[in-house]
């Protein structure tokens, strides 16, 4: 029996693997979960994704499973707590981020938005499939998705990053050409 073929990014290591399997590109319809990813993909900025999923069970407890009610009301302690734990990324600026987009989605799912709804909406509700089997960094698609992010408030969501995320909630199909995953059922 021959081994899957997969994207060449998730063939380095175990874990990646695992994620581009059972994770990576699959249409992520909820909410909560979808800002939770873009809350690490924020985290991820300037390192790998690979020590953003070593680390995310450490995110997990540390975010209050990023509930976004119990995010929002973290205060200046629970920065100085996150500061000092060691599981996850210590940066200042992006646990501020992280509070801040929690308060940005509470308002968004309080005004009638909803962050899944109003994002998915940029595609049309249907995943974008790449037809050329590259990997881009960012596209128009994902700059205009980077502007609305940023004019509601959200920090750390350049073009790049936002289109990472859409690849990760499945808002875009850009698995490799020969990849078993690609156009699998579950990607509609």
């Amino acid at each position: 029996m021959s081994e899957k073929q997969r994207c060449k990014w998730a063939e380095s290591d175990p874990l990646l693997r695992e994620y581009h399997d059972k994770e990576w590109g699959r249409p992520l319809r909820d909410g909560r979960a979808m800002w939770e990813m873009l809350m690490l993909e924020g985290f991820q900025a300037g390192l790998s994704w690979l020590t953003i999923l070593r680390k995310r069970e450490a995110f997990r407890k540390a975010f209050r499973d990023f509930d976004p009610e119990k995010v929002a009301g973290f205060k200046e302690k629970d920065i100085e707590r996150l500061l000092k734990d060691e599981g996850i990324i210590r940066s200042r600026a992006k646990i501020e981020a992280t509070i801040a987009g929690a308060r940005i989605f509470l308002a968004m799912e309080k005004d009638g938005e909803g962050l899944a709804k109003t994002m998915w909406a940029h595609v049309g509700g249907k995943p974008v499939v790449s037809t050329t089997g590259h990997v881009l960094a960012k596209t128009p698609l994902s700059e205009t998705i980077s502007a609305d992010l940023k004019k509601r408030g959200f920090k750390f969501v350049g073009p790049v990053i936002v289109y990472a995320w859409m690849q990760a909630v499945g808002m875009v199909d850009d698995h490799a050409l020969n990849c078993f995953r690609r156009n699998s059922p579950s990607r509609r």
